[in-house]
């Protein structure tokens, strides 16, 4: 459970409370709701049918009632017939409710005491627990704990009383003892003054962790790479379009960073097709100009060889030397690229192939990590590590909420694209019941006939029992049948690199008409003549994908649409996520919402983020308190070194080094 010090027993704070302080009689007992009864023991007996049961048969002066337990041990038995033996009474806690039989409890929580057992003085606290950890020991040692516990403040009493704020001391002591007169309902819901002053703390310390980090990169050298521009301006000059004024801003933000002496750590935010890798490209042109390499990692090999095919067709001709290596190429492949790196090639774009150990940069200036969020801390921290202190821009298609960035990227310097190149066409989206899928056929023919293209999009590969999805392979087969004369290609993450790159290629030359595909082309796939999405089982995807997807279409100059087919019943947070899609296109409002249904470890994904997740603040209920915790965090650093390190400690112990990658 993590509790190895005093400290973090004393931080292990209650997920609700009860009310043990009072005993109600059966008759008068409401049902549903927690009340303690207190009970002599009639019989005991165990049944078998249906299933192996515990039966207590226990009364009161007003009635019986019957104690039920499906999962006991052969203790238990012997202790309750030890109690009606001796005539003991046994206190049970949990909700009465109508049995076959009459009034039961089942699982109730009981204490057997004697006549003279006094209640408990204040509300009962229930923390958070594993298997073997009894309510009852938690509570020893936190008790124990917070008894030996002398809490220094990290801000000064004038501070805390201009934010309102308790003394930790009173507030911990509230949260873990609170009196019977403490409103239960706001303490179970974290709505409470002792709360607010637990919250700002934890988000103080992971503001001190991440300001922190920020200034340890500050203080590490990084080669400044201080051109002309030459070479990024003949890129400028040879496309056949021209920079959005958000795109001129970003790359201008970029270009200062680059120049500086201590490492860029920038994370590049920009909507689906905001045209984030021509900034990147620049940023490329900027180190190579200064004599380094860049390396240009993506999460998968279709989203990498578009990054590829699109920076060598930009950067060959101006004599760059752009180079492919993934896990998927023979050994001669590898070696050859490896050769070429050794040779002084300026850019290498691939998979996390670029990560491996025998993979070397004489001279690794900047690494560009797109859709970063799918890669693990320690993957982005191993392509760091390949050259000396490079220079770093992660790109990602997901924006980022307000509140979210603010607290877990606040190491971070953020740039956003925040408006769309010029010709990009709005996208009507459509919500379909999967029992209308023949009009849906006849919508995609009827764009063929104009001379667009389709992409139809599913969840699995294989037939799945459990879920029973439309499958990329049934669904091919039955657009193949349906639409003869026309070409369906099948492209999914099981086919071999060379064969999806042959069904890729042959959409975007217009050869391949419908797509058929997993979310493998969920990112990067640039095709301006397709103007269909269709994505089967739409209720199965999380919002971001079903953006993403979505933003496959729209790039050229028809009209395009969005059919989100969906299958019937829909769970209540499948419903939610459907209507936000198909009332919003701008993806930060998404992002927010999508905040909302999930919660930060989900969004961020907390298994990679490498962040200590907040076990008590809420980002969006407590937006104020990370305003504040971000002032008083800044001006700790400043003014007190000592004690913000103390709190970092208090909060965070060895974890806050996990905020350094």
């Amino acid at each position: 459970m993590g509790l190895t010090r005093p400290v973090d027993f004393c931080l292990h704070l209650p997920i609700r409370y009860e009310d043990e302080t009072r005993i109600s009689r059966i008759t008068d007992a409401p049902w549903d709701q927690p009340v303690q009864l207190e009970l002599d023991i009639i019989s005991v007996s165990t049944q078998y049918k249906p299933r192996k049961q515990l039966l207590v048969l226990a009364k009161d002066d007003s009635g019986e009632i019957y104690l039920r337990f499906l999962n006991f041990y052969g203790s238990q038995i012997g202790q309750f017939e030890a109690a009606k033996s001796s005539g003991q009474s046994v206190r049970a806690f949990g909700e009465v409710r109508q049995g076959f039989f009459g009034a039961e409890m089942v699982h109730p929580r009981t204490r057997f005491v004697g006549t003279e057992t006094p209640l408990p003085s204040g509300l009962t606290p229930v923390y958070p627990t594993t298997a073997g950890i009894s309510q009852a020991l938690l509570r020893r040692r936190i008790g124990s704990a917070m008894s030996g516990m002398v809490w220094g403040e990290p801000i000064d009493s004038i501070s805390l009383a201009a934010l309102e704020l308790w003394p930790l001391q009173q507030a911990l002591n509230y949260l873990h003892n609170p009196p019977v007169s403490a409103p239960i309902s706001q303490l179970s819901e974290r709505d409470h003054p002792a709360w607010d002053r637990v919250k700002f703390d934890e988000l103080l310390a992971q503001q001190l962790s991440l300001r922190k980090a920020y200034q340890t990169r500050r203080s590490v050298g990084a080669p400044p790479l201080r051109t002309t521009g030459a070479l990024a301006a003949a890129l400028l000059k040879s496309l056949p379009f021209g920079l959005t004024g958000a795109q001129a801003r970003v790359a201008q933000e970029i270009f200062g960073d680059l120049q500086l002496e201590f490492p860029m750590q920038r994370l590049l935010q920009g909507d689906v097709g905001s045209g984030k890798t021509i900034v990147g490209a620049l940023a490329a042109c900027q180190a190579i100009e200064a004599g380094y390499q860049v390396a240009f990692m993506a999460p998968t090999e279709i989203l990498a060889e578009q990054h590829y095919k699109k920076l060598q067709h930009w950067l060959t001709p101006l004599g760059v030397r752009v180079i492919w290596l993934t896990g998927s190429l023979k050994k001669a492949g590898k070696l050859a690229a490896q050769a070429a790196l050794h040779e002084g090639a300026q850019l290498v774009v691939g998979t996390h192939a670029l990560i491996q150990d025998n993979v070397e940069f004489p001279k690794l200036g900047l690494a560009i990590v797109d859709e970063q969020h799918r890669f693990g801390v320690a993957q982005r921290l191993a392509l760091r590590q390949k050259g000396c202190n490079p220079h770093q821009l992660m790109m990602s298609a997901t924006p980022i909420p307000r509140t979210l960035a603010m607290s877990y990227y606040a190491d971070l310097d953020v740039s956003v694209i925040d408006e769309l190149p010029p010709g990009r066409t709005p996208i009507r989206t459509r919500l379909v019941s999967d029992a209308r899928r023949d009009q849906v056929v006849g919508f995609a023919e009827k764009r063929l006939e104009e001379g667009r293209q389709v992409y139809w999009v599913c969840p699995l590969i294989e037939e799945s029992e459990a879920l029973q999805l439309q499958t990329a392979i049934q669904t091919f087969e039955e657009l193949s049948e349906a639409l003869p004369s026309r070409c369906v290609g099948l492209v999914h993450g099981r086919l071999k690199p060379n064969e999806k790159a042959a069904v890729m290629d042959a959409f975007v030359a217009g050869e391949v008409l419908v797509l058929v595909a997993t979310t493998v082309i969920e990112v990067g796939v640039d095709v301006p003549n397709a103007s269909l999405m269709v994505i089967e089982h739409a209720e199965r995807f999380g919002l971001s994908q079903l953006h993403q997807l979505r933003g496959r279409v729209g790039r050229g100059q028809w009209a395009s649409d969005c059919i989100l087919l969906y299958c019937n019943p829909l769970s209540p947070t499948a419903r939610e996520r459907l209507r936000i899609v198909f009332e919003h296109t701008d993806g930060f409002e998404i992002a927010r919402q999508d905040l909302q249904l999930r919660g930060p470890g989900e969004f961020i994904g907390s298994r990679q983020s490498g962040v200590p997740l907040l076990r008590y603040a809420d980002l969006e209920k407590d937006e104020h308190w990370v305003e504040a915790s971000r002032r008083v965090a800044e001006e700790l650093l400043a003014e007190n070194p000592v004690a913000a390190e103390a709190h970092l400690e208090r909060w965070l112990g060895s974890q806050a080094e996990l905020l350094k990658a």
